[in-house]
């Protein structure tokens, strides 16, 4: 093991970067708090300035986990589907069956400067965005930096009222549901309709299965499937067509396309968040396949129809992923730009400052007492880092699991997955 890596393995390290995003995240979130004047005055310019605080935030997660956890992902697509990504509205539909899911997400928006700032910076250096062929190395072209964008996502309505992502979601104007249809419907509608004036180019994440995948859930998925005559499926829960269907009809003519994802993990790699944080590797590879969204059907029985024919493909790729260890079409591989490692060392030496000068006025007034407490506290959580990742996960249980998992922050929406609706 590596100095490195074993800096990385160290509770302080990780303190650290938990104290970071969570200061930075309240600093971001008071100073979206400052915009809410300029709402009434200059709606547009509001919602800009929140998207790039936004960035200054969910970047962080995008160099922890590409910087500090050394993850990347690799881009399967169609290069000529390539063309078009960041440079129009999309919907995107993501399998959701890992805890770092939403972080390859994020990871993907970022690479299209649709998490926010990234391509406005790098207009400025003139970078260049370059995908090739990885089997004969062939440059296949060059994609131009293009302007400011934003992702969105359906959350769950009691995220909105948490501190840092919660309340910068909400001032980017992320849909957020109550989970109940009779109370969703018309909120879910209003806050889709909001998005069709948006002033950035954005993409809109949905779960369509509702839930993260386990065994259990897709036991009882599969049944719900035998009695309604559908396909079974064998990496997916069965797609909830409501929402999906609801998504589309209020985005036509704002959204140009489907974004169909589907994400796996090279040699069956069980990801988790504490395993990031604690800078383990993993090797994600994302499949990503432009629909135009004129062949949706606009008929909500065709639409499901549509979408249940959809993840029957999806599964098939997954099935021939875990044999072959590839999905389909070449490798595209954008530049990663370093505005999400400047942002974050930015945020990590701004409020590190002060605490800095904290230690060393504590040192220079000569309190035995105090220094042998600043010791105690340090020798302590050295030794609760020695025990390492897996050694805290097993010893914390179901604790960290769940916590880790509702922490994501993506909708698992009982009223699209409700057996009464129609699919």
């Amino acid at each position: 093991m590596g100095l490195v890596q074993w800096l990385k393995g160290q509770f302080l390290c990780q303190l650290i970067i938990c104290y970071g995003f969570l200061v930075s995240g309240l600093l971001v979130n008071l100073l979206q708090i400052c915009t809410l004047p300029l709402w009434p005055i200059n709606k547009q310019l509001a919602r800009r300035i929140n998207c790039k605080l936004g960035y200054s935030l969910t970047s962080q997660s995008v160099a922890l986990l590409e910087w500090w956890s050394g993850t990347e992902v690799t881009f399967y697509t169609d290069p000529a589907d390539y063309q078009f990504y960041g440079k129009e509205n999309a919907i995107i539909v993501l399998n959701h069956n890992f805890e770092i899911d939403f972080l390859c997400g994020w990871a993907f928006c970022d690479r299209f400067g649709v998490l926010g700032i990234h391509h406005i910076l790098s207009r400025c250096l003139l970078l260049k965005t370059h995908w090739r062929r990885t089997s004969n190395g062939r440059d296949l072209g060059n994609c131009p930096p293009i302007p400011l964008k934003a992702s969105k996502c359906l959350a769950k309505k009691e995220l909105s009222y948490l501190p840092v992502i919660g309340w910068m979601w909400y001032f980017l104007e992320m849909v957020f549901i109550k989970r109940k249809w009779e109370e969703d419907k018309r909120s879910f509608v209003q806050s889709l309709q909001n998005l069709r004036d948006y002033p950035e180019n954005f993409w809109f994440l949905l779960h369509c299965e509702g839930t993260r995948f386990t065994e259990e859930k897709h036991q009882i998925s599969m049944e719900v499937a035998e009695k309604k005559g559908l396909p079974k499926l064998k990496h997916h829960l069965l797609p909830r067509t409501k929402g999906f269907w609801v998504a589309v009809q209020n985005l036509r003519g704002t959204v140009a396309a489907v974004y169909c994802c589907t994400l796996n993990f090279r040699n069956n790699e069980t990801p988790t968040l504490l395993g990031v944080i604690n800078g383990k590797k993993y090797h994600p590879d994302l499949y990503i396949r432009r629909i135009p969204l004129e062949s949706v059907p606009e008929d909500e029985a065709e639409c499901s129809s549509w979408l249940h024919k959809l993840y029957q493909e999806k599964d098939q790729f997954q099935e021939d992923y875990s044999h072959t260890g590839y999905f389909p079409g070449p490798i595209v591989t954008p530049l990663r730009g370093p505005w999400a490692l400047i942002n974050w060392i930015g945020w990590t030496c701004l409020l590190l400052y002060p605490l800095y000068l904290l230690l060393v006025q504590l040192v220079l007034s000569g309190s035995i007492l105090t220094i042998l407490a600043t010791v105690a506290f340090c020798s302590a959580a050295n030794t609760r880092s020695s025990r390492g990742p897996e050694s805290v996960h097993s010893a914390a249980g179901s604790k960290i699991g769940p916590l880790s998992r509702s922490s994501v922050g993506y909708a698992s929406v009982p009223w699209l997955s409700n057996r009464n609706t129609p699919v």
